[in-house]
């Protein structure tokens, strides 16, 4: 007979006068992988900080029963008591001590006061191989890529040896292979009868590993299966509340002249000297075209187009702008030829979270807001208003807090925020990473308006279904150095990986 290892009854949440969860029951088994599917903002991760007690028991009503027994969680320390571990979405991570500590953090090795560093680097590396990450356990984690950090994140769950592991968008910030030897620890984990909860929006994971299948929309349990009786149109038109037709637009563009060449790009690692993340990299993007650009973690992408956009160091490389050599040290300079960058990670350095979506709307197009020295808060508006119903922003008003926004309609902002001035030439790292099905339709629609209005945009992404059917050239990058170019039906996902496998030379 199944064993019931978890079973929440009618949790209801409320955040002032928005109900964030309204009744919701969750009914989990010991040893399966259990997906919870909804749109941003449906209640997902709400759902399981009340689990992890991340919010407090008397924050919310409705009951949890572990193995059975009613639990009143004050703090996640008292959830992890009864073995439930919580991997966050967004990285929860010390970045100014090492990888070690924060494996075990208030737990380290040792008596009296005295650390015992080499017992504790020992089992750190123990974990670390678990996992599949192969870093020095004394490195300082600000020095990790995010995707690496995550993985450090998992390492540290899994070393309290949890009967619950809930994931929150785990794979957002990996690559399909690190993303692939990930669920196969889950699945390990699965085996030795531990439930795994995850919350994804990436339908290949829900059909490839779940077991059983709830969907949450607006805060309220709408369905639940089992994986064999049910499918991916089935869920995501519960997810959405109507059906989508189609993930991917048609695309009707027709590339003109090269807007965008870069040449013998060279980026030096800014922590070891002499060493070199992105080597003699060269590509173009043409007018009215989506360019991909493919790889690995440490392949160079974001590297490349971060210099280019001068938020970091180009160390060497030319770049031409319509056919002339321009020479970028700053962002400025890269907004001064009319260059944007929508960065991977929006939280961080996308959007100004304590400001309204007309504040971080207009936050690229200031001088366009003045008027004779004169800021002009009637033109700010104007200028605001025209970019929040062209991207069909979802809120209440352009005064709204982007805060509050879910994570698709940020990203709009985000987006919004370079298209309110005039730019040709887009750069996009991780467009849709963390966003719902229903947002990220809507972003590809607004690619493709883009491009076939004649914008020259360079996408960087980790999802090979979005990298093959949005792109019309994909450069596939590995260890820095650029492994070949894929057209027209060369473009598949077998290509890409046949590319990043290829040895140099």
């Amino acid at each position: 007979m199944e064993n019931v290892v978890l079973e929440m009854r009618s949790v209801t949440k409320t955040f002032g006068a928005v109900k964030a969860l309204d009744g919701v029951d969750l009914k989990v088994y010991a040893g399966e992988i259990h997906t919870i599917c909804g749109e941003n903002g449906a209640g997902k991760s709400t759902l399981m900080k009340v689990l992890s007690g991340a919010y407090p028991h008397t924050s919310y009503t409705g009951e949890i029963y572990v193995d059975g027994e009613k639990c009143l969680f004050t703090s996640p320390r008292d959830a992890e008591d009864k073995g439930i571990a919580m991997i966050y979405q967004e990285v929860n991570m010390h970045l100014n001590i090492s990888v070690a500590e924060n494996l075990f953090l208030n737990d380290w090795f040792g008596k009296h006061g005295f650390v015992n560093w080499r017992e504790m680097y020992a089992e750190a590396r123990k974990c670390l191989d678990e996992i599949g990450l192969n870093i020095d356990p004394r490195t300082q984690m600000r020095q990790l890529s995010t995707s690496e950090q995550q993985l450090v994140s998992i390492a540290r769950a899994l070393h309290r040896d949890p009967k619950i592991l809930i994931l929150d968008e785990p794979t957002s910030p990996l690559t399909e292979v690190e993303s692939q030897r990930l669920f196969e620890l889950i699945l390990r984990l699965r085996s030795r009868g531990v439930a795994c909860i995850l919350i994804t929006h990436k339908m290949h994971e829900v059909f490839t590993y779940s077991d059983r299948v709830d969907v949450l929309r607006d805060g309220r349990s709408v369905a639940a299966h089992l994986r064999e009786e049910t499918n991916e149109d089935e869920i995501v038109s519960e997810m959405v509340g109507r059906k989508i037709e189609s993930y991917y637009p048609e695309r009707h563009n027709h590339p003109g002249d090269i807007a965008l060449e870069v040449q013998h790009a060279f980026v030096e690692n800014p922590f070891v000297a002499g060493r070199y993340m992105v080597k003699d990299v060269s590509f173009n993007v043409r007018k009215g075209e989506i360019v991909g650009l493919a790889g690995l973690v440490g392949a160079g992408r974001s590297e490349t187009l971060n210099a280019i956009f001068g938020k970091t160091k180009l160390s060497s490389g030319e770049i031409y702008k319509d056919g002339k050599k321009i020479h970028i040290r700053s962002t400025h300079d890269a907004i001064s030829h009319r260059i944007a960058l929508l960065t991977e990670d929006r939280k961080t350095d996308g959007f100004v979270p304590g400001m309204t979506i007309r504040e971080n709307l207009t936050l690229a197009s200031m001088k366009a807001c003045s008027r004779h020295g004169f800021f002009d808060a009637k033109k700010e508006r104007e200028i605001a208003e025209k970019t929040f119903q062209r991207l069909n922003i979802k809120a209440p008003s352009i005064e709204f807090n982007v805060s509050n926004l879910s994570g698709g309609n940020q990203q709009k902002v985000v987006l919004g925020k370079w298209l309110s001035r005039d730019v040709d030439v887009l750069f996009l790292d991780e467009p849709t990473r963390g966003i719902d099905v229903g947002a990220k339709t809507e972003i590809y629609k607004i690619m493709a308006d883009l491009a076939e209005g004649g914008m020259a945009i360079v996408m960087i992404s980790s999802e090979m279904p979005e990298l093959v059917s949005m792109s019309d050239r994909i450069y596939v990058l590995a260890e820095g150095e650029l492994r070949g170019e894929l057209t027209g039906e060369e473009i598949s996902q077998e290509g890409i990986m046949a590319l990043i496998s290829k040895t140099e030379g």
